[in-house]
């Protein structure tokens, strides 16, 4: 590890605003659309490149800085060499100062941790990162409590409430951090992770990791995932029946990752994959564990319609644990053919009021937003807001 010392660089100088730092994983996300579960590990990463698995966080990461280099308030930005940070910071139009250089053979975890040791050790005053819930574990596990964290959500797991809802939103809630923004209030936030190989073996093994200091504003911040409590099974086991009398014959019905919607898979008597996608025709299953591209070739020529459950705590529709159901598949499906399934309780519990989208498509998170019918209850249902 090499490293750029503190006396090296004016990290604190007069009139230079605040300093931030920035970590990247530039291969956080890519088992998503492809059917896995997240890329942690080696293996992993090969298996989803094997598939055909293209790199998505830089990208989103680009978002989230081009919306914090318009600030007009003076920052410093420390980050890692090349793919780590400096290259996108780059290409936002900021002129970072690069404070961490992976050693040959470093692995990308060592590489998050050892950069965010470096920046813990420079006081930054907030630490970006790009990736999911495995880099906030990471980050974590450096800084504790020393150094406000707040991420750009670019992973496959992100159930932690350490993310903005979306990168345009981390972003600007970084800008307003930098601005000195009297709106921006600090939280005690769950950094939290689900075992991949669990979840490879159809099971939800979740834990809490600790909690990180995080910038907060309500709207621009997640919370972390919620469970279900009795009442509400009783409503979704009702739910799930009715939606299964009404299931069209000749019409393709994908039920995405959940226990909600495992709930229907159990009323048709088929077996279900907890955290994956599964397809449905004429009560017959006729795909299990499907990725975008296998979901895309079983609507050719076919009317789908695209069953969902809500993430709890966060309100997250599309975009969080279930991106093989992508921007292209909901654009194909079509926004009247999304039957949305969730309790009342958990709606009301909502901290924003609202079901967050987060395609990475603008375009379908727009055609997204707005009113939704959410069922809630045998022959019943509220229109809810949509947000993105």
């Amino acid at each position: 590890m090499r490293e750029q010392r503190d006396s090296d660089i004016s990290l604190h100088s007069a009139g230079q605003g605040k300093t931030l730092g920035f970590i990247l994983n530039p291969v956080a996300g890519m088992g998503g659309r492809v059917g896995l579960k997240g890329t942690d590990g080696a293996e992993v990463l090969q298996e989803a490149k094997r598939r055909g698995a293209q790199a998505v966080s830089s990208d989103r990461a680009l978002i989230a800085l081009k919306r914090l280099a318009a600030s007009t308030t003076p920052f410093r930005l420390l980050t890692g060499s090349g793919e780590l940070g400096e290259n996108i910071a780059r290409a936002a139009g900021l002129d970072p100062i690069v404070v961490y250089t992976s050693s040959p053979g470093a692995s990308r975890p060592d590489d998050t941790r050892n950069a965010a040791l470096v920046m813990a050790f420079a006081a930054v005053d907030l630490l970006l990162f790009a990736g999911g819930d495995g880099t906030a574990r990471d980050v974590l596990a450096m800084v504790s409590d020393r150094v406000p964290i707040l991420g750009i959500p670019t992973g496959v797991k992100m159930y932690s409430a350490v993310f903005g809802t979306n990168p345009q939103n981390a972003g600007n809630l970084a800008a307003r951090f930098v601005a000195g923004e009297s709106s921006v209030r600090f939280r005690e936030a769950e950094v939290m992770d689900i075992d991949e190989a669990a979840m490879r073996s159809d099971q939800v093994s979740a834990r809490l990791y600790g909690y990180a200091r995080s910038p907060h504003e309500r709207h621009l911040t997640q919370n972390a995932k919620a469970g279900s409590v009795g009442n509400e099974n009783m409503a979704l086991d009702a739910v799930s029946r009715q939606v299964v009398r009404e299931m069209q014959p000749g019409c393709l019905y994908l039920l995405g990752p959940g226990t909600t919607t495992r709930r229907v898979m159990t009323e048709l008597g088929l077996p279900s994959t907890l955290l994956g996608v599964d397809a449905v025709m004429d009560g017959a299953l006729v795909g299990a564990d499907l990725n975008e591209h296998e979901l895309i070739r079983l609507m050719e020529g076919q009317e789908t319609r695209i069953i969902v459950g809500v993430l709890g705590g966060h309100g997250s529709l599309f975009g969080r644990g279930n991106q093989q159901i992508s921007a292209e598949v909901i654009r194909r499906a079509g926004r009247d053919h999304i039957i949305v399934i969730t309790s009342l309780d958990k709606l009301l519990s909502l901290d924003t009021g609202c079901l967050r989208v987060d395609t990475g498509d603008a375009e379908v998170d727009a055609l997204l937003s707005g009113h939704i019918r959410v069922h809630t209850g045998p022959d019943r249902s509220v229109f809810f807001r949509v947000r993105s």
